[in-house]
């Protein structure tokens, strides 16, 4: 197996008000009435592994919306707050089978090892939500053993298993540092369609060998902005700023004009993202406005972006 690659780059830590500003905005989201927003800022706190805000998320455990409970399930487990284990241990029985297989997964984090078979199961479900999730937890839980690997690469294979399915299991694999799936993650960057390219500039970023990272680098002349900024983005995760001109030409080149609604949003939240990832001096001035935006998606977006900054300032 290669060893994952990446260079050292200048990080700066953002100013206090930046931090007061990315606390407040990931505290209002928690609380949003929009359950995307609650999502959104889980997985902020679980990248950046932003512990001061769990006794919030702890409360999203009995939140009424299957996702919101399923990322804040993840979220203990992710970064092992055992204070909120005897409510994960109830969410074993949650009405919904997502919820079941995400709180094996949190106790696993939290030392009970018996439960990995619980979520290695899920992917025999017939449900593909289900099978995806179990697809997904199987990678983010590190166990490399043959019988997950073959059952990642079962489920993979599967006919009946549809796209999203099939995704999560290769991107699984990469996760797992799995080498053979690089050709299928190949095939994804060459696929006609953006969103194929996305998912797959992703997973060759969980894959994060030198071959990966030479795969992503490519992605960076695309011809589609949002693939350039997920490029520059999974780049800067690796440790590489190369994917800095492609952030800063949203900027210079004025590469949002004409967008509005949606698509504007979407290239915003890429632009935080990849920010957040490359963290170099010269980014650290855009993060005001986005901080600032009128999209609650991108307000998540940046104040990820300034955790990051300070994680490595």
């Amino acid at each position: 197996m290669q060893q994952q690659v990446g260079v050292s780059q200048p990080q700066a830590a953002p100013a206090p008000e930046l931090l007061r500003a990315a606390n407040r905005i990931l505290r209002e989201s928690l609380s949003d009435n929009d359950p995307r927003a609650r999502v959104n800022a889980i997985e902020v706190m679980v990248a950046t592994k932003y512990v001061p805000l769990m006794p919030k998320v702890q409360r999203l455990l009995n939140d009424q919306f299957v996702p919101v409970r399923f990322l804040a399930t993840l979220a203990v487990g992710d970064l092992q707050y055992s204070l909120a284990k005897a409510d994960v241990q109830r969410l074993l029985q949650d009405q919904d089978k997502n919820v079941q297989i995400v709180a094996a997964y949190a106790m696993y984090k939290l030392g009970h090892k018996e439960y990995l078979k619980v979520f290695r199961d899920a992917i025999t479900s017939e449900d593909q939500t289900v099978r995806a999730n179990g697809a997904l937890l199987l990678g983010k839980s590190g166990d490399r053993s043959t019988l997950t690997q073959r059952s990642l690469w079962w489920t993979l294979q599967r006919k009946d298993s549809n796209d999203k399915t099939r995704f999560q299991a290769a991107e699984a694999l990469a996760m797992l540092g799995d080498e053979q799936i690089y050709p299928k993650l190949w095939a994804m960057l060459i696929s006609a369609y953006a969103d194929d390219r996305v998912m797959g500039i992703r997973a060759m970023g969980a894959l994060g060998t030198k071959r990966a990272k030479n795969a992503i680098v490519t992605m960076l002349d695309d011809a589609v902005l949002e693939v350039r900024l997920a490029a520059a983005e999974q780049l800067g995760k690796l440790g590489d700023p190369l994917g800095e001109k492609q952030v800063r030409e949203v900027y210079t080149n004025n590469l949002t004009r004409g967008l509005t609604g949606e698509d504007l949003e979407r290239v915003r939240v890429l632009t935080a993202l990849a920010i957040g990832q490359i963290g170099t001096e010269p980014l650290k001035k855009y993060l005001p406005e986005l901080l600032g935006d009128a999209s609650k998606f991108v307000r998540i977006a940046a104040a990820k972006a300034v955790l990051q900054y300070a994680m490595q300032g």
